[in-house]
């Protein structure tokens, strides 16, 4: 597990010690909608890989459209990446609280993922074609 898993009573943090992160490119065209609205589109995605975690497509900053999201005050905290930071979206009439995160100064493992955004596949479509034309799609 990477995230959190317990609070020692002087405050101190415990990470399950199998936690590992591994990021690499993806080769292909990453799209995220929400409510028929093109939220994000790129062919410079960020793929990370956490012990415990589905992968998670990190997309660049230039590459998302803000004029859909609103940066609201939730915030998570994860040993391995750092202070996440969390987007409202409101497109075609509908809304969704925290649809985008980032973390917008990671920690040093973490270091790659700085000025990208991912997405809560619970909230959002994400369409992740690769460039092996003999692979399938993936939608998430």
């Amino acid at each position: 597990m990477a995230y959190l898993d317990k609070t020692e009573d002087d405050g101190s943090e415990r990470v399950a010690p199998t936690s590992a992160l591994r990021i690499e490119p993806f080769r292909g065209t990453v799209t995220v909608t929400f409510s028929d609205a093109m939220i994000a589109s790129t062919d410079r995605a960020l793929i990370l890989h956490e012990t415990g975690h589905e992968p998670v497509p990190y997309i660049p900053f230039e590459d998302i459209y803000f004029e859909f999201l609103k940066k609201n005050q939730s915030a998570t905290r994860c040993p391995l990446k750092g202070t996440a930071s969390y987007w409202r979206v409101t497109a075609v009439g509908e809304s969704a609280e925290d649809f985008m995160w980032a973390y917008e100064t990671p920690f040093e493992q973490a270091r790659a993922i700085a000025g990208h955004g991912a997405f809560d596949r619970r909230r959002a479509r994400i369409e992740m074609v690769p460039d092996n034309r003999m692979a399938e799609p993936r939608i998430l």
